[in-house]
């Protein structure tokens, strides 16, 4: 599930959305209130329940092959999530929804590269809502691996010590 060009997505377990209004979000570091979006590069970060925790790690330009070994694994890809096993049920069974957005009506923030896409104006989505169906089989048919893990703060801190890309949420 990703964006269409000229589109940018919103990922929620609500399908009765009408219209996106700003707000700032509890998890936020940012005091102004967005309408937050992700494009093609960020959707698979939103392929989870809305308040389960991962961690995400991808190969760049600048990764070492070492790293890339070390986390990613040999012939893994390169891309991995990790969840702890509490959330593997909701994995299986949740309800996810994607709203496309308009773009035009949003900006790249983070840096150096861009984390997400934001408007400081209500969006109306483009239609109705898509349901995102079976995130175990979208993860494997994008080739990401996905780890489900005892606790995920090992795993974490050993990617923010490497090369390679990462974020983690909640």
């Amino acid at each position: 599930m990703r964006p269409h060009p000229g589109e940018v997505l919103h990922f929620s377990e609500d399908p009765t959305i009408r219209r996106f209004e700003p707000h700032v979000a509890p998890t936020s570091q940012h005091s102004e209130p967005y309408v937050w979006a992700v494009d093609a590069a960020r959707s698979p970060d939103y392929w989870f329940p809305r308040n389960c925790p991962r961690a995400m790690a991808w190969a760049t330009e600048a990764s070492t092959r070492a790293d890339r070994d070390r986390i990613l694994g040999p012939g893994g890809g390169d891309r991995v999530h990790a969840i702890e096993y509490g959330w593997l049920e909701a994995m299986r069974t949740i309800k996810l929804y994607a709203y496309r957005l308009p773009a035009k009506d949003f900006y790249p923030i983070g840096t150096p590269v861009p984390n997400a896409y934001v408007s400081t104006k209500a969006v109306s989505p483009l239609g109705p809502p898509e349901e995102v169906s079976d995130l175990l089989s979208l993860h494997e048919e994008c080739g990401i691996q996905l780890r489900v893990l005892n606790n995920l703060w090992p795993f974490w801190d050993a990617v923010v010590t490497t090369t390679l890309g990462f974020s983690g949420i909640r």
